[in-house]
C-alpha cells in the first residue's frame, strides 16, 4: 500500500525490562506498514546498562535512541516527536505490546482527526479476581486519550508546543494535551486498534505513591477550570471524600483537647466509618487473600490523608501557573 499515511512511534522509557517485549511486538506487526522510524527516549536518569534494542529485530535499522535524563515523560515524548519528520506521531508506552495486525489497523485510522487514539486491553487473572492494583490497571481500557498508544498528527503537536512538561510523572499529561489540541480545533477520536497493556509488578505501597498524582489534579484545574474532568473524559475520584475523612481526623483530637468530647467522638466515627468504607470497597471486588486484605486496611488508613497532602500541596505549589500558549 504505497499511499499509506507515513509515521513515527515515539516509545519513552526507564530501562524496564518490558520494553524488549514492546519492540518485539512492533516488530512483528509491522509488515508492509512499518513506521519511518522508531525513536526510543532513555529517561533514565543514571543510564546503567544498553537498552534491549536489539529485540526490535528487522526494525533495528529504522531505531534511533535519545536521552533526557530523568526529566519525565511529558518531556522524553517531546523530545521524540520534535526531532519527527512523518505526518503523524504514535506514541507507545514501553510496557504495551501491539497485536499482530495493529500497524495495518493503525494506517487505516489515520484520517482527517487530529489524534486517533488506540484501543487497550488489560489481561486479569483468570483464576483469581483481580487485586486493587490490577483493577486500576484495567482502567486504562476506559481511559480517554492515553499515550499508552496515542496517535497524533505532528501539526497539531507542534500548534500546542506539545506535552506540557509541569506535568512530571506519567498522569494527566495526556488529558492535558487532548484539552489543548480540541481547543486550537483539532478533533480526536477512538480508532480500532487494539494493543495489550499487561499489568506490570507492583509492591503492596504502590497505590500510596499514586497518591502524588493528586497533584497534577490541582494543576489540571489550575490550567482548565474546574469542569476539566467532564472535558476530559476522566473519572472524578474520591478526593472530596478523602478531604473529608481527612478533616474528620484531624478534628477529633482537637475537639478532645478543647473539652468537647462529644463532637470528638462523633467526628472520630465519622473517620473510622469513612476509612471502613474505603476499605471494603477496594476488599470486596478483589481476591480477598490474606495479603490483599491486610494492604487494602493500611493503605486506606494512609491514602485519605495523604491524597489530600498532595492536593493541597498542588494547589499552592501551581497557584500562578499559566496554560502554555498555542504556536503563532
Amino acid at each position: 500500500m504505497t499511499d499509506a499515511p507515513a509515521y513515527s512511534v515515539v516509545i519513552p522509557t526507564i530501562g524496564r525490562p518490558c520494553l524488549a517485549d514492546c519492540l518485539r511486538a512492533l516488530a512483528a506487526a509491522a509488515g508492509q506498514y512499518a513506521p519511518e522510524e522508531i525513536v526510543v527516549v532513555d529517561d533514565r536518569p543514571d543510564p546503567d546498562g544498553e537498552l534491549p534494542l536489539e529485540a526490535a529485530g528487522e526494525l533495528r535499522g529504522r531505531l534511533r535512541t535519545l536521552r533526557t535524563a530523568g526529566r519525565g515523560p511529558a518531556a522524553a515524548r517531546n523530545a521524540g516527536w520534535r526531532t519527527v519528520r512523518t505526518p503523524w506521531t504514535v506514541f507507545l508506552d514501553d510496557d504495551v505490546q501491539v497485536l499482530p495486525d495493529w500497524s495495518r489497523c493503525l494506517v487505516d485510522d489515520l484520517g482527517s482527526a487530529g489524534g486517533i487514539q488506540g484501543r487497550l486491553r488489560v489481561p486479569l487473572p483468570e483464576d483469581r479476581r483481580p487485586t486493587d492494583w490490577e483493577r486500576g490497571t484495567a482502567g486504562l481500557e476506559h481511559a480517554a486519550w492515553a499515550t499508552a498508544d496515542m496517535a497524533y498528527r505532528t501539526a497539531a503537536l507542534a500548534d500546542v508546543q506539545g506535552f506540557d512538561e509541569r506535568f512530571g510523572r506519567a498522569f494527566r499529561e495526556d488529558a492535558d494535551l487532548a484539552l489543548r489540541v480540541r481547543e486550537t480545533g483539532w478533533t480526536l477520536r477512538r480508532g480500532r486498534r487494539t494493543t495489550l497493556h499487561p499489568v506490570r509488578e507492583a509492591d503492596r505501597w504502590v497505590s500510596v505513591r499514586a497518591q502524588r498524582g493528586n497533584a497534577d489534579d490541582a494543576l489540571m484545574s489550575r490550567l482548565h477550570g474546574p469542569d476539566w474532568w467532564a472535558r476530559a473524559e476522566a473519572p472524578r475520584g474520591r478526593l472530596p471524600r478523602h478531604a473529608f475523612v481527612t478533616a474528620m481526623a484531624l478534628t477529633a483530637p482537637v475537639l478532645a483537647l478543647a473539652g468537647r468530647r462529644r463532637a470528638a467522638r462523633l467526628a472520630g466515627t465519622m473517620w473510622a466509618l469513612g476509612t471502613a468504607e474505603f476499605a471494603l470497597a477496594r476488599i470486596r471486588p478483589g481476591p480477598r487473600t490474606p495479603r490483599e486484605i491486610t494492604t487494602m486496611i493500611a493503605t486506606s488508613v494512609v491514602i485519605p490523608p495523604l491524597a489530600t497532602r498532595h492536593w493541597l500541596d498542588g494547589l499552592i505549589r501551581h497557584r500562578r501557573a499559566a496554560a502554555l500558549r498555542s504556536a503563532p
